[in-house]
């Protein structure tokens, strides 16, 4: 038994794709500010953030065709975004340490409780921004994007075992920074 998902056809989409400029805007402000949000997160500029965006968005409706409702086009648009900011974190040659190969990996009684724990979301956000960036990043991608770890080590080339890793300590990280802010 195989189970299909049908995606609803977006009737503003279509619209795009027969050249209506009022659906244009529609659909973009309908999801930039969804995009924005994705792009800071990996970024943490809004400058750049905004680029990405505007930049995104462009790429979609050149590409308009190519859309097929594998997924919903929010789904194909988010994807779009985070390959940009991926692609401009590569052009400014940010390193991405390999867990394995630095033998960092986490010890079973480093563990942090997580019980009782309580804080609220600006905190967190807080926290998540003091993260060094590859911490941020795979955070980010794996926690609010929902991506899975598997998709995150394509995108970022880099090991599955090494993005389990690095989420480990970014999780760990934000726990320690919240509770020392406590």
């Amino acid at each position: 038994m195989e189970l299909t998902v049908e995606i609803a056809i977006d009737e503003q989409v279509e619209l795009c794709r027969e050249g209506d400029k009022t659906a244009y805007f529609e659909v973009y402000n309908r999801y930039a500010k969804g995009m924005l949000n994705s792009s800071m997160r990996i970024l943490n500029n809004i400058a750049d953030a905004e680029d990405i965006v505007q930049e995104s968005f462009i790429d979609a409706f050149n590409n308009l065709e190519k859309f097929a409702y594998r997924s919903s086009f929010e789904g194909w648009l988010r994807r779009i975004v985070i390959n940009k900011s991926i692609s401009l974190l590569r052009k400014r040659k940010i390193q991405w340490v390999d867990a394995d190969a630095t033998q960092l990996t986490a010890p079973d009684e480093d563990r942090v409780d997580e019980d009782g724990f309580e804080a609220d979301i600006q905190k967190i956000k807080a926290a998540v921004l003091q993260l060094p960036e590859h911490y941020r990043v795979v955070f980010n991608l794996f926690v609010i994007d929902e991506m899975k770890q598997e998709e995150i080590a394509a995108l970022l080339r880099i090991s599955h075992n090494n993005v389990r890793t690095t989420y480990h300590r970014a999780r760990k990280k934000v726990i320690n920074i919240l509770n020392e802010n406590k």
